[in-house]
């Protein structure tokens, strides 16, 4: 390298630094100063990581006031390089020195880096390339955003949120029964809305007991950052003067209910919001009557009234009556759901359809009733072949087949006409399959004196009524609490559990154990009992701890070999976690209301449990405690079974049975009446439930085949090589250390050499991913990488918005060519931009077009394979890569010219495959969706309307597309 002053050379490692000036040249070093940034460099001449600029005729440079000069002629006086032409904005001739060149130049197109030398390694072509072809696949992958969340591949879930999160502004009620996962379905539905561009932002508002699960689900399952949004928070923001409306600060947004409720000034603001989509959990809380509506439904009311997309997460809607019910279906769709009486009339139908329906599903032999019944409601078409088919008495093979087909076109038609079905989805236990067996191990205990005691003193000194507004009455279910806060001594010296929790553990060795109780100093205690008494080593999750610590504890709870095989959880801090590795569970006290007690056992009675749920239950006789065993156990029989009536049974006895509690009524006639008008209660309302299920609603909310179609789909995804191969690919070029953890798990740290020093998704204390599913779950600090995450998705784009791989030189070992033979391998693009909602990129993704030209300019790529390439290509060291391209300058850019005329004519094909794609998949919804709003007018107008915009729009962005020049690679022959 000869460095003069005045000259402009680049760097190679800091091309955004723009043109650089050499100022000094002594003896062993050179001083470059880079205008654009104000900054200097000094390089050691023998090996410094620069490329002179130089300018060749046609090219145009831009002068540093501004002006642009058609280069005719180039002159090389005393090493300084100067510019004849044309000024492009006055056609006047003109000269301009190199030190005049703009400071501000950066070589980013592949073309004029791979002239002025900047190349890149081969495996950042084959990086870029490999990105181009993965974004390009992903683009048209009906299973985007779907795919992605940390949770298990369970049927029904998957189906809902399929089917709910590819439509325009979904409005719909998510009402599974307890522990069927309706969190997670609209997690998903969520996620898919944001992934496919579909809705950018989304306000989530729930009770103030739930704001740290929905957050920690958020981004734990699907890495989703919701804000919090308080009155503190508002506030600030409001004051700090960045936005005018405080919510315009974020895109995902989290807020209790009673924030909406209690503070007029925000809701105005937060109604003023632009909104795409809104989730309301614990949606039966909405008192609503026609004369007296609450001022939470009204709020959130005029919310669904502005917001394009609302999900609404309830209860099952039948344990709280019709209008509870019918006031949520009113929230989605006013139009459609405004007279009640005329909604119950509707719903009165229902059981003598789900007995047609159930008939049909079972292969029975239909009555004239249920013939009667299904010709009435599907009048619109003539069904009598079917009938008759289905109604075959010994019917040959053949028949067998026209019968099974029949059934399915009739159960077909009833679900499309069914009257909520497209708004409405519920699954209950009943149907959906894969739940574990419980199994009660009840072991009473004598109450210490002690407790006894301070149970006394506090129960005589005021009456009941008086002491129900004390703060400490509803400690009388936990008398370990009582205790302390009355004295000094440790309630773990005497309470009979801690000896009985110790023995448990001993006897079941090396099985997990979870221990839920009612607070965390309950927890903390323990723990330390544990291990001092006995030096077993036990986990402690409370609300108390940082999700970072709630992490650890999870993760040494998880872990086969030196872990914990003990979590000691309090009330709040299990929420929304999954235990389901274990299957012993420990309920150290009872909690008062039936909710909080199968969402105890939800930790690990879920779907994908393969284990007996073990429910250990130690409890004090002829005390409060012992009062509300009998009562789960003997009322509402809620250990072994899902208490779907456990929410009516308590609002209408859990005052009473409080009242018992603080009177210490523990073993009386008042509690065993109770007890058995709880029962009788209990088996009334669940006999209703289950006489009027919709079952034909739950054989649509569950998705049939369909479902299970989605679960292969995706676990076929996961079980692809081509994401770790590619994030491999990705981790090595961009300089990330990678440690293998596990079997299934690699721990990443940055490193002193990476590429960018804002990597995706890696923390500066490192992080630990996995490509498996499995690990994932069990693990909930560790990334599962898949497709749809923001680490990988945010590596494809450093990639591709950045230079990186987009030139490259390699050296071809090919006997059968002369020494000196070379070709120019190109990437171009067809893309184009439209807003994301569009889904462009479902009909016309960015798509890669290579061209291999050769000196003659022809193009070889269909002769020459890139993967046969990729392999037979050897790199080459940087002074050589610059003699080559020095050597070959002039016959580089008219085969540019020729590559690029190559890739034009497939433009037009392609963006003709395009729209005929577009309009035959968009025509087809139309058409299914028009069809279906004559029968069912759940089918909303603006569904319509927005297929018409949308093929209008499309149509017009796919006509705008264009070829973009993505990369090129020089190949030349060696000996």
């Amino acid at each position: 390298m000869v460095f003069y002053p005045g000259q402009r050379w680049i760097s190679d490692g800091e091309s955004d630094q723009g043109l650089g000036t050499v100022l000094t040249v002594e003896h062993r070093f050179v001083s470059i100063l880079f205008t654009a940034t104000g900054e200097s460099r000094q390089y050691a001449i023998a090996n410094a990581p620069l490329t002179r600029v130089i300018f060749n005729q046609g090219d145009s440079i831009p002068s540093h006031e501004g002006w642009m000069l058609k280069v005719e002629r180039v002159e090389d006086i005393d090493n300084l390089l100067t510019y004849h032409g044309n000024r492009q904005d006055t056609g006047e001739e003109t000269s301009l020195k190199e030190v005049m060149i703009d400071h501000f130049i950066k070589f980013n197109k592949p073309h004029d880096r791979l002239l002025n030398g900047q190349v890149d390694r081969l495996d950042w072509f084959r990086l870029r390339k490999d990105s181009l072809k993965h974004q390009h696949t992903q683009q048209q992958s009906p299973l985007m955003g779907l795919s992605g969340g940390r949770v298990s591949l369970i049927p029904h879930q998957l189906y809902i949120a399929e089917e709910v999160g590819c439509r325009f502004a979904p409005r719909v009620l998510l009402a599974d029964e307890v522990g069927l996962g309706k969190t997670i379905e609209a997690g998903l539905i969520i996620h898919q809305q944001l992934v496919t561009g579909r809705a950018q932002r989304i306000l989530i508002i729930v009770p103030e007991s739930l704001m740290h699960q929905w957050l920690v689900e958020m981004l734990r399952r699907f890495n989703l950052h919701f804000s919090i949004f308080d009155s503190e928070r508002c506030q600030e923001i409001k004051n700090s003067g960045e936005q005018e409306n405080p919510f315009s600060s974020e895109q995902l947004v989290l807020v209790n209910l009673d924030f909406v409720t209690k503070n007029p000034q925000w809701y105005e603001e937060l109604i003023a919001e632009d909104w795409d989509l809104m989730v309301v959990d614990e949606a039966h809380h909405l008192n609503w009557h026609q004369d007296t509506p609450s001022l939470e439904y009204l709020c959130i009311e005029q919310l669904a009234q502005t917001i394009p997309g609302v999900l609404l997460l309830t209860a099952t809607p039948d344990q709280l009556g019709h209008e509870s019910h019918f006031a949520r279906l009113r929230l989605l769709d006013p139009d459609r759901f405004f007279d009640y009486q005329k909604f119950t009339e509707e719903e009165s139908h229902y059981t003598e359809v789900a007995n047609a329906a159930n008939a049909l599903v079972a292969k029975d032999a239909l009555s004239a009733a249920q013939q009667a019944t299904l010709t009435k409601l599907l009048k619109e078409t003539d069904i009598s072949q079917h009938l008759t088919n289905i109604n075959i008495k010994t019917p040959n093979d053949t028949e067998i087949l026209t019968q099974n087909a029949s059934r399915e076109q009739v159960l077909t038609q009833l679900l499309d006409r069914h009257g909520t079905g497209r708004i409405l989805f519920r699954n209950s236990r009943n149907t959906i399959k894969g739940f574990p067996e419980r199994e009660l191990h009840s072991t009473p205990l004598a109450l210490p004196e002690a407790y006894q005691e301070q149970i006394n003193e506090f129960l005589l000194s005021d009456t009941s009524d008086n002491l129900k507004t004390l703060a400490q009455a509803k400690q009388i279910f936990t008398p370990e609490i009582l205790f302390s806060l009355n004295s000094h001594e440790n309630w773990t010296d005497i309470d009979p559990r801690v000896d009985y929790l110790i023995e448990l553990l001993q006897t079941l060795k090396k099985e997990k154990l979870l221990v839920i109780c009612a607070h965390a100093q309950t927890a903390i205690d323990l723990e330390a009992a544990l291990r001092v008494k006995e030096g077993i080593r036990a986990a402690v999750f409370h609300e108390g701890l940082s999700i970072f610590e709630r992490d650890k504890a999870a993760a040494y709870f998880a872990q086969d070999e030196d872990s914990a095989q003990c979590l000691l959880c309090s009330e709040i801090g299990s929420e929304g976690r999954n235990f389901q590795f274990a299957h012993h569970l420990v309920l150290f006290d009872l909690p008062s209301n039936p909710d909080l007690l199968e969402q105890r056992i939800g930790r690990l009675d879920r779907i994908g449990q393969t284990q007996t749920i073990r429910l250990h239950v130690p409890y004090f006789t002829d005390s409060a405690q012992g009062l509300l065993f009998d009562w789960y156990q003997k009322g509402l029989n809620a250990f072994e079974h899902t208490c779907i009536t456990g929410r009516a049974i308590f609002d209408k006895f859990g005052e009473k049975l409080f009242d018992l509690a603080l009177t210490a009524q523990w073993q009386s006639t008042a509690a065993e009446k109770l007890i058995n008008e709880s029962h009788n209660q209990h088996l009334a309302l669940k006999t209703e439930l289950e006489s009027g299920r919709d079952k034909l609603l739950e054989l649509r909310s569950s998705g049939q085949g369909r479902s299970h179609q989605l679960v292969k789909e995706i676990s076929a995804l996961d079980q692809q090589i081509e994401l770790p191969q590619f994030m491999f690919q990705v981790l090595d070029v961009f300089g990330i250390t990678q440690d293998d953890k596990s079997d299934n798990a690699i721990a990443l740290q940055p490193s002193e050499h990476m590429l960018c020093g804002n990597f995706p998704c890696l923390p500066d204390d490192g992080t630990t991913i996995t490509f498996d599913r499995d690990t994932a779950l069990a693990c909930e600090d560790y990334h599962l990488l898949t497709w749809d995450h923001p680490m990988v998705r945010g590596a494809m784009d450093l990639v591709l918005s950045d230079q990186t791989g987009n030139s490259s030189i390699g050296l071809l070992k090919n006997p059968a060519l002369p020494a000196g033979t070379f070709f120019i391998e190109c990437i171009f693009t067809i893309e184009a931009t439209a807003p994301s909602h569009l889904q462009l990129g479902r009909y016309l993704p960015t798509t890669p077009i290579r061209v291999l030209v050769d000196k003659n300019g022809t193009d070889l790529a269909d002769k020459v394979g890139e993967n046969v390439l990729d392999q037979q290509l050897a790199p080459v060291k940087k002074q050589v890569a610059l003699q080559l391209v020095k050597a070959l300058k002039d016959q580089v850019t008219p085969l540019v010219a020729k590559a690029e005329a190559h890739a034009k004519p497939q433009v037009m094909s392609i963006q003709e495959k395009a729209l005929a794609n577009m309009h035959k998949t968009l025509d087809a919804e139309f058409q299914r969706l028009t069809a279906l709003k004559t029968i069912n007018p759940s089918v909303r107008q603006q569904e319509l309307d927005f297929i018409k915009v949308q093929q209008n729009e499309l149509s017009h962005y796919i006509g705008k597309a264009q070829l973009k020049f993505e990369a090129i690679r020089l190949i030349v022959v060696s000996n």
